[in-house]
């Protein structure tokens, strides 16, 4: 079943912008701005924040648009390409060096872990098609996920309800609930202990 695309550039880049199709921008101009805006504030307010001032840049993504729930820890080195494609529930985890990438909405669900130097894509381009627009696709990670350290998330892909991707792993496809994934490309290696909210709502309680 082929993934629903939420933003195809070339409905809405005209034609007329370059006769290299290579040389055309993929977004609009104010989305350009806005973005340039945003990275002077990462770069002078988010990046040199002190790693305890996690309700500073909890402040700074809402600045911008992101939907952040209480008790979010996004920490300095993690990077954010558009906040207002962002929506995260309670007790979200962005350590150093994780990157998410969201030319299209990606909703984080409580309790999701994007570990050190991780990667969730958002966004890819039509290889087929001679003006190889950009196309991102809304995407979902459910509570007490877990993509571990330097392992990536396709675009398009949704990660399930407690599924973990394990060290350097890469998600080509949707990832089952409560289940352990690794391997380029990832594949199922086996199902992992489903926590009830009873559980102190924390999965390794």
């Amino acid at each position: 079943m082929p993934k629903p695309i939420h933003y195809n550039a070339a409905e809405h880049i005209s034609a007329d912008t370059a006769s290299d199709p290579y040389q055309r921008p993929a977004f609009s101009l104010s989305n350009r701005l806005r973005r340039l805006v945003w990275n002077i504030c990462w770069a002078l307010f988010y990046r040199t924040s002190p790693r305890p001032l996690h309700g500073w840049r909890t402040m700074l993504l809402r600045l911008f648009g992101a939907r952040m729930g209480p008790n979010c820890h996004f920490y300095p080195k993690s990077k954010i390409w558009a906040p207002w494609n962002l929506v995260c529930a309670d007790q979200v985890t962005a350590a150093d060096g994780a990157e998410i990438y969201n030319p299209a909405p990606i909703t984080f669900a409580s309790h999701v872990i994007l570990s050190q130097d991780s990667y969730v894509c958002g966004a890819t381009h039509d290889y087929d098609d001679p003006a190889f627009p950009l196309l991102a696709y809304a995407m979902s990670l459910g509570a007490y996920s877990w993509v571990c350290a330097r392992a990536s998330v396709a675009p398009g892909v949704h990660v399930g309800e407690g599924a973990v991707l394990g060290l350097g792993s890469v998600a080509t496809r949707n990832l089952e609930a409560w289940t352990v994934y690794a391997g380029v490309p990832a594949v199922r290696v086996k199902e992992r202990r489903r926590h009830e909210p009873s559980d102190q709502g924390h999965p390794n309680s």
